[in-house]
């Protein structure tokens, strides 16, 4: 009879390491009568992120940064790295002694395992690969030990013209089971693809719903769709139904495996951008980040169940909460997708828009479209609502001129810590702290690493006071187009809540 001996902490860790993300807790011990002690913050142990293909256009120019902040207590080991989709990793195991071995013994070019896409260094340190064309591959990464807490991957795209022309950004995503797009559309002038990517050994089965102004839109050929091992499929919206809808929500779900999913929105005249998801269903969002200089925003909102939902309309700008004139409020019917146009509501300052029930709550998501320009000079970025900083968010992909970081306090006023990480080709980190004033959203012009050279990342870090929400926007000028994109910057889950323990659970094994 063997006898193995498993701790508590062990057992709880390694759960945690593959989930990436939980909050455990631990049962009360036979005969005492306190509670488990309190959880200690550990670093998650592996990670892994998924990059959709960027563009079929010839003409864009894509650029990947990854970025891993330095967190203590992960050790001295580990790596991260960025691999296309289907292609096979340098641990994978061999499936026979002579498997790719030629007739002198070496291994076969083709049956070689492909070179990883990026392979960080170190953390703290960010690094970057480029893309040409429109046959850039979705790309599937992993990162385990040191390189796992906070990884983030930022895939940045810049398309001289034609569909879709101008700046178009979205950070890589932990693969899920489940997604929600308010923004998206069927329009005639809009070409809107459902980009999911499965990171696993098996198939994953997806079913892809979309709801419009009167309710759901029958779809027969959005059920059932299957997603192989270690690929990508593109789903074009306007294939999954008939009917043209200027404003839909798209709502992903895996009947079995996990994916990762983005919409990419491309407009024949307002350029385009990735349609990021929208934090779970919730009473009350947040959409945070809105340009100054925004010429248009759209507000598009979805209560996935029955209920309708009344909801009050906030904007947090420079001097405090302001009630846009005329969009007091807004009544999403349940099942139904509610679009509000609310113009130039930032009015030249910089704003977030804050959802809250008028009275009682129902789960709603929402997102904002946002346009820059005008006339034939416009350029199209999406804002969906998500979660706090909390204890660290990232933003990686970032230049000495073109960032703006956008900070809300929607409740008390809290106090952040932004460092600024040295640079992917030289420089050194540089720190400074913020107060956000209750009820406000300020733009921060990021402080840039001493001596940079190359892109930097950022990390926003909660110091005391309330719920932090942010977002970071890039700029370049594309003939003119005033080109943007906008990623928020929820909490990255960097640490898992692990119980402690008093002593070892012995597990007897014949």
């Amino acid at each position: 009879m063997n006898r193995t001996t498993l701790s508590l902490i062990a057992g709880v860790t390694a759960l945690a390491a593959v989930t990436g993300f939980a909050a455990l807790s631990a049962p009360d011990a036979p005969g005492t009568d306190t509670a488990a002690k309190a959880a200690a913050q550990l670093p998650v142990e592996r990670t892994s992120l998924l990059c959709p293909a960027p563009s079929t256009s010839d003409l864009a120019e894509t650029v990947y940064t990854s970025f891993t902040p330095v967190t203590k207590g992960t050790g001295s080991s580990g790596k991260a790295e960025l691999r296309e989709a289907g292609a096979e990793s340098a641990d994978a195991p061999a499936d026979g002694e002579d498997k790719g071995q030629g007739e002198d013994g070496g291994k076969s070019g083709e049956d070689q395992p492909a070179k990883p896409v990026l392979t960080p260094k170190e953390p703290g340190k960010p690094v970057t690969g480029d893309s040409s064309g429109g046959e850039a591959p979705a790309l599937v990464g992993t990162a385990d030990g040191r390189f796992a807490p906070g990884w983030t991957v930022q895939e940045t795209t810049e398309v001289a013209a034609g569909t879709g022309r101008g700046l178009q950004g979205v950070n890589c995503t932990a693969p899920d089971t489940d997604f929600w797009f308010p923004g998206a559309s069927t329009d005639a002038a809009r070409t809107d693809y459902v980009h999911l990517t499965n990171p696993d050994d098996s198939a994953a089965v997806v079913d892809i719903e979309l709801y419009g102004k009167d309710g759901a839109l029958k779809s027969e050929v959005g059920e059932g769709i299957t997603v192989p091992p270690h690929s990508s499929e593109p789903v074009l919206l306007s294939t999954l139904t008939g009917e043209r809808q200027t404003n839909l929500t798209v709502h992903v779900n895996v009947r079995s495996g996990r994916v990762g999913a983005a919409v990419q929105a491309l407009d024949d005249r307002l350029g385009g951008d990735w349609l990021a998801a929208s934090t779970d269903p919730s009473g009350s969002l947040v959409l945070p980040g809105i340009p100054k200089d925004a010429t248009s925003v759209r507000l598009v909102a979805l209560t996935p169940g029955d209920a309708d939902a009344d909801l009050k309309v906030r904007l947090t700008s420079p001097s405090g909460p302001i009630t846009p004139a005329g969009h007091e409020t807004v009544h999403v019917k349940g099942g139904m997708t509610t679009a509000v146009d609310l113009g130039d509501v930032t009015r030249g300052e910089a704003g977030s828009l804050v959802l809250t029930p008028t009275d009682r709550s129902v789960p709603v998501v929402a997102a904002l479209r946002v346009v820059r320009g005008k006339g034939d000079k416009q350029e199209t970025a999406f804002i969906p609502a998500t979660r706090p900083v909390g204890t660290r968010a990232t933003s990686a992909d970032n230049s000495g001129k073109g960032s703006t970081l956008s900070l809300t306090a929607p409740g008390a006023a809290a106090t952040v810590k932004v460092t600024a990480s040295a640079g992917s080709e030289g420089g050194t980190p540089v720190s400074k702290t913020y107060t956000i004033k209750a009820g406000t959203t300020q733009d921060i012009e990021p402080p840039a690493p001493g001596g940079l050279e190359g892109t930097y990342a950022l990390t926003v870090e909660t110091v005391s006071g309330g719920p932090v929400y942010g977002a970071r926007t890039l700029t370049a000028s594309e003939g003119g187009v005033p080109a943007f994109t906008v990623q928020t910057l929820p909490d990255d889950r960097g640490t898992v809540a692990v119980p402690e323990a008093d002593e070892d659970l012995s597990v007897l094994q014949k």
